[in-house]
């Protein structure tokens, strides 16, 4: 029976770990398009949050804006290092 899923497993083809040219092209221009989202969400959310910073001083309140400016950092630290990330973590 071992003999026999032996050679079951010998003849399971290994395909090459290359995607075709015109998918590669495109699935770099989605993934392109989508870090530029991520950074100018990011720079938008630190920006944002400046400004809620500041109208909230001017008015005299407390809030939690440090909070908010951690959780927009950590997001721009996210979006920057995925992609070396995942090719540390894959290749």
């Amino acid at each position: 029976m071992l003999t026999e899923a032996a050679s079951l497993l010998a003849a399971v083809p290994n395909p090459a770990r290359k995607a075709p040219p015109e998918l590669a092209q495109k699935v770099d221009l989605v993934l392109g398009i989508a870090a530029w989202a991520g950074t100018a969400a990011g720079v938008a959310g630190v920006l944002v949050t400046g400004a809620m910073m500041a109208i909230s001083v001017k008015r005299g309140e407390s809030s939690e804006h440090m909070g908010r400016l951690g959780m927009v950092l950590g997001g721009c630290v996210l979006v920057s290092t995925a992609g070396p990330l995942v090719q540390f973590v894959f290749a």
